[in-house]
C-alpha cells in the first residue's frame, strides 16, 4: 500500500479557545497517518451524486467491537428520525485557478483565495504603484496564492487566461500575495477560470467538475471559496426530497473554504499549527432553528465539518453562560483535534478525509480516535472510496 498525499483544512490557534481540556493524547500528526491504496482515491465522481456508500458509525464503536454499518447514501433518511435538523453550507466554489506570464514572460499560477477591500489591509505596506510607474486599480483586489519558477516581484505586472486578466503585485500577506487587477474579478473568473479541485486529482478539471463539483443548493451569491463541502456533493433531489417527506428538516450556514484546505500540517506537534482563517456566517434563523430542535430532544446533524466549524465557532462566540446560540459572521480559525468540547452538533456527515489533516483530527475529536481508526480499516478492507468524490459516513458523537 503506498501512502497518500497529505493535505488540510480548517484553522484556529490552539487549546485556550477551543475547547480543547486538558486532554494531552495525539497531539503529534504522526498519529494521523494512514496507509490507502492509491486505487481507492476517488478521482472522478460517480453517474449519480447518491449512489455513493455511506458508512455509519454508531456511538460505543471501539476496537473491540464491530458494530459499523454498511450503507447506500440513498439510505440516510432511515437513520435519522423526524424532527431531526440537517445544516448545509451554502457556499459557491469559485472557477479560482488562473494561468498566464509575468511581464517578463516567466509562466504563472494564480489561485485566488480571496476577494478583498484596499481599506481592509494596512495600506502603508502596499506599493500602489505598477512597475510602469502608473497607478493601480484600488477596487479590484485579491489574496492569491502564485506557482511561478521566479517569485512575482512588487509592482510588477501579470496577464492571464490568454491576456483576458491583467493586474500587478502591489504587497504580501503571509504567505499569500496581494494582487490588483485591472477589472471586476468575478465575472472573468467564471469565464476563464478553471475550477480549483483537489491536487489529489492529479488532473485538470474538466466540464463534469463544473458540475459535480458544487453542491445542489449552493446559492449563487455567495461564490467566493476554492473548494467544495465535499460532505454536500453527496445530496441530489432524490434524497432532499425523502428527507422533507421523513419531517427532517434543513438550514444553512456559510462557510468560504479557502486553499488551505489543501495546504499540510507542517509541525509535529499540533499545539504548534496555526490554522488560517475562513469566513463564516451563521443566520439567526438557523441558530433558532438548532435552539428550537434541541428543546424538542432531536438531533442536528452537521453536513460536513466546514458547517461544524461554523456551528462550534458560534457556540464558542454567543452561547456565553447558558444563553442560547445566536446569529454570528467573522473569520474563524478553529483548529477543532481531540479534547474539544462540542457544544452544537450531535451527528456528522463527512467523507473520508486525507492523513495527517486537520479534518482527520477534527473527526477523532467527534467521534474517538480508536473508532476512527477502526472506521478507515473497515472502509479500506471493503473498498470504500476515499477523499472530495468519494464515499461518506454518518458519525455519532462519542459518549464522554
Amino acid at each position: 500500500m503506498t501512502n497518500a498525499h497529505t493535505a488540510s483544512s480548517d484553522s484556529n490557534t490552539p487549546l485556550d479557545t477551543n475547547n480543547n481540556s486538558n486532554v494531552l493524547d495525539y497531539l503529534s500528526v504522526e498519529d494521523y497517518d494512514y496507509d490507502l491504496p492509491d486505487s481507492l482515491i476517488a478521482r472522478y465522481p460517480l453517474a449519480q451524486r447518491s449512489a455513493s456508500k455511506l458508512l455509519y458509525l454508531p456511538a460505543h464503536t471501539d476496537t473491540n467491537a464491530t458494530p459499523v454499518e454498511d450503507c447506500l447514501f440513498s439510505e440516510l433518511p432511515e437513520l435519522l428520525n423526524a424532527g431531526d435538523l440537517i445544516v448545509f453550507n451554502d457556499t459557491k466554489v469559485m472557477k479560482a485557478r488562473l494561468f498566464g506570464q509575468k511581464d517578463t514572460g516567466g509562466k504563472l499560477e494564480v489561485l485566488i483565495e480571496r476577494l478583498i477591500a484596499v481599506s481592509d489591509l494596512d495600506i502603508t505596506t502596499l506599493h500602489l504603484e505598477d512597475s510602469n510607474n502608473e497607478s493601480v486599480n484600488q477596487e479590484h483586489i485579491a489574496l492569491c496564492h502564485v506557482k511561478a519558477s521566479k517569485a512575482l516581484k512588487l509592482s510588477q505586472r501579470f496577464q492571464l487566461a490568454d491576456n483576458h486578466m491583467s493586474g500587478a503585485m502591489i504587497g504580501r500577506q503571509d504567505n499569500l500575495f496581494i494582487l490588483a487587477f485591472d477589472a471586476p474579478i468575478l465575472p472573468d473568473l467564471e469565464l476563464y477560470g478553471e475550477l480549483p479541485i483537489p491536487p489529489y486529482f492529479e488532473r485538470h478539471a474538466d466540464d463534469t467538475d463544473n458540475i459535480r463539483y458544487q453542491t445542489v443548493f449552493h446559492d449563487p451569491a455567495k461564490l467566493a471559496s476554492v473548494a467544495a463541502p465535499t460532505a454536500s456533493l453527496h445530496f441530489d433531489e432524490l434524497v432532499l426530497n425523502k428527507l422533507a417527506e421523513k419531517g427532517i428538516n434543513t438550514a444553512f450556514v456559510t462557510l468560504h473554504v479557502g486553499a488551505g484546505t489543501f495546504a499540510p500540517v507542517k509541525t509535529d506537534n499540533l499545539l504548534n499549527h496555526t490554522m488560517h482563517s475562513e469566513y463564516a456566517h451563521l443566520p439567526q434563523a438557523t441558530a433558532e432553528l438548532i435552539n428550537q430542535t434541541h428543546a424538542n430532544g432531536n438531533k442536528v446533524i452537521a453536513i460536513g465539518t466546514t458547517v461544524t466549524r461554523v456551528l462550534e465557532t458560534a457556540y464558542q462566540k454567543t452561547a456565553i453562560n447558558g444563553q442560547a446560540l445566536s446569529s454570528w459572521s467573522g473569520d474563524t480559525d478553529i483548529f477543532i483535534y481531540p479534547g474539544f468540547k462540542f457544544g452544537v452538533i450531535d451527528q456528522l456527515l463527512t467523507n473520508f478525509h486525507l492523513p495527517k489533516s486537520t479534518l482527520l483530527m477534527l473527526v477523532s475529536a467527534f467521534s474517538g480516535k480508536a473508532s476512527i481508526e477502526h472506521a478507515y480499516q473497515h472502509a479500506i478492507e471493503k473498498e470504500y472510496r476515499f477523499f472530495s468524490y468519494g464515499d461518506a459516513m454518518l458519525l455519532d458523537k462519542k459518549i464522554s
